[in-house]
């Protein structure tokens, strides 16, 4: 699951990393260390400039509202459930299958939260009988300080109850695709904690390295087989955990002191 992260990236600095050709300035968003459902949020896609005239895709920097509304849907009020999608399912879901074929995006990332409960209520989760009680939060990040690049979807919703120049007349939404937790030990571990990201939680974004970034935004890939292999989960052992305070669990806190690695969990939290 991915239900908050961190994004402090500068547009120019993802510029570089992703070889941005297209952004705009006034769509540029400042650091957000508390990302929740329906905020805006940063994403790279490959597609064709508006009003150009060229089919060529090419690589941009866009703002999307994180919580994916069909482009079938009626309203738009089913966005902050659909923030979400399962990697094992994507293909298939009405809901998801067509951005899937053709509007795939990267969602770049410092690294998401994630709330440690009992294995027990964690069992439960998986069967989808019972809803996870947060306790302690873990940040999860690349081991090595790089981006964390999620897989993602983005869909475009029209609102027919506005009129075409209307400036909320098209709503651009994204959602994150989640796999299977990894088994395998971190990277680095906290040292009185999880020692794989399957202790912290049952599942976790999809992180796509750079070798699959180019071939997961080409939207001439649209047929499901050809791109299931880019559902692989990526290699183990490159994210690190820590412990952070339980201030991220309220959205209305937000800033840097909220990635400060703790040095236990808090007191009355369990691993």
């Amino acid at each position: 699951m991915c239900g908050r992260y961190a994004s402090s990236r500068r547009p120019e600095d993802l510029a570089g990393v992703f070889e941005i050709e297209k952004w705009e300035p006034e769509e540029t968003l400042e650091p957000d260390y508390n990302v929740a459902p329906t905020k805006e949020v940063y994403a790279v896609l490959d597609r064709p400039l508006k009003d150009v005239g060229d089919p060529k895709p090419v690589r941009q920097l866009r703002t999307l509202k994180w919580g994916l509304v069909p482009s079938w849907a009626r309203t738009p009020e089913g966005g902050a459930r659909m923030i979400n999608a399962r990697a094992e399912t994507v293909h298939e879901k009405p809901s998801f299958r067509r951005a899937f074929a053709a509007r795939r995006c990267i969602l770049p990332a410092d690294g998401y939260y994630e709330w440690v409960t009992g294995k027990q209520e964690r069992d439960l989760e998986v069967e989808g009988r019972k809803k996870r009680p947060r306790k302690q939060p873990y940040f999860v990040t690349p081991a090595d300080g790089s981006v964390f690049a999620m897989a993602g979807l983005y869909e475009f919703w029209r609102d027919r109850t506005l009129p075409d120049d209307h400036p909320q007349a098209w709503w651009v939404t994204c959602s994150v695709i989640t796999t299977e937790a990894e088994t395998a030990p971190l990277a680095v571990a906290p040292a009185d904690g999880p020692r794989a990201l399957a202790d912290i939680h049952p599942r976790m974004p999809l992180m796509l390295t750079p070798d699959r970034w180019d071939a997961w935004l080409d939207p001439a890939r649209t047929d499901p087989a050809d791109l299931a292999g880019l559902l692989a989960p990526p290699p183990p052992g490159l994210m690190r955990a820590f412990p952070v305070s339980t201030a991220v669990s309220n959205v209305r806190n937000n800033g840097p002191e909220l990635l400060k690695e703790l040095e236990a969990p808090e007191e009355g939290t369990l691993f």
